[in-house]
């Protein structure tokens, strides 16, 4: 039966699994390393890269929801990582910005998820990631368009 659904080849749900796998083995290392959950991290990540930001612009980046980032964005400010700005712009928002204790958590946390990283997908040539970045970004693009 052509029309029958094995979830184990279901390509969604193969996705969702692997990506639970790998999420799960980087929170492990970074809640016992540095104290931090993924959407801490992820926050403390893109903000890196940009300097200041909206926490609705980093839901969009992220794709995670706004309870998330704004939960993540919370502990992050307690701790002393991140600083909250009035956004000229839009009176309703701030601009999230690293305070120094934040760059300083970056520059430890950067190197050791891009070892991580390098473990996990050590099996693979260069050219294998690089296609499958690839065919992530196209699958991306695709879900955005349905």
């Amino acid at each position: 039966m052509t029309n029958q659904l094995v979830l184990d080849r279901f390509l969604p749900y193969r996705l969702s699994i692997t990506s639970n796998l790998v999420s799960d083995r980087i929170a492990k290392a970074y809640e016992s390393l540095f104290g931090l959950t993924i959407p801490e991290w992820r926050l403390v990540a893109v903000i890196a890269e940009v300097e200041a930001i909206t926490q609705a612009d980093i839901g969009e980046r992220t794709r995670m929801d706004k309870v998330t980032v704004s939960r993540a964005a919370i502990a992050l400010v307690e701790r002393g990582l991140l600083a909250r700005a009035p956004n000229p712009g839009d009176k309703r928002s701030h601009h999230l910005s690293l305070t120094d204790a934040g760059r300083d958590l970056y520059r430890n946390v950067a190197p050791k998820a891009l070892e991580l990283e390098s473990k996990i997908f050590a099996r693979f040539s260069r050219a294998e990631l690089d296609r499958f970045v690839a065919m992530l970004r196209r699958i991306d693009m695709a879900a955005l368009e349905t």
